[in-house]
């Protein structure tokens, strides 16, 4: 799998419907990247906190995925979000990284942040695997 084949795969999904494009992809990190638009943004005019746990659950469970592999399938049983950074516009990227992969769970943290490289939001996926039958 590549990022340009998940990006593809992801067509007509909810993570499209707000622009994340894959940067990169393997069983021990994925990274993907948008652009803020109008669209993603609260009344307020900033980026609203949904599409920051979109973006976490998202790329957790895809690399939850890509790590568990043909031994089944990942479900989110639990996104937990912090918000640091209020942000109007600009590209953003997320990074998803392994914390604890276990036999029956995975914890994955993700980090997302902006052009200068500071942290906006961070947050943590725990996984349940279900083990193809």
């Amino acid at each position: 799998m590549t990022p340009e084949l998940m990006t593809r795969l992801s067509e007509g999904t909810f993570s499209d419907l707000i622009g994340l494009k894959y940067t990169e992809f393997g069983p021990d990190r994925v990274a993907g990247e948008w652009v803020v638009s109008p669209q993603l943004h609260q009344p307020f005019g900033i980026v609203n906190g949904g599409v920051y746990c979109t973006v976490i659950e998202t790329l957790a469970s895809v690399a939850g995925g890509a790590w568990y592999g043909a031994r089944g399938t990942v479900v989110g049983v639990n996104n937990n979000t912090d918000f640091l950074r209020a942000v109007r516009e600009g590209v953003l990227r997320g990074e998803a990284t392994p914390i604890h992969r276990g036999r029956s769970q995975q914890l994955w943290q993700v980090v997302i942040t902006d052009e200068q490289d500071r942290m906006i939001a961070r947050g943590q996926v725990r996984l349940q695997n279900l083990p193809t039958a």
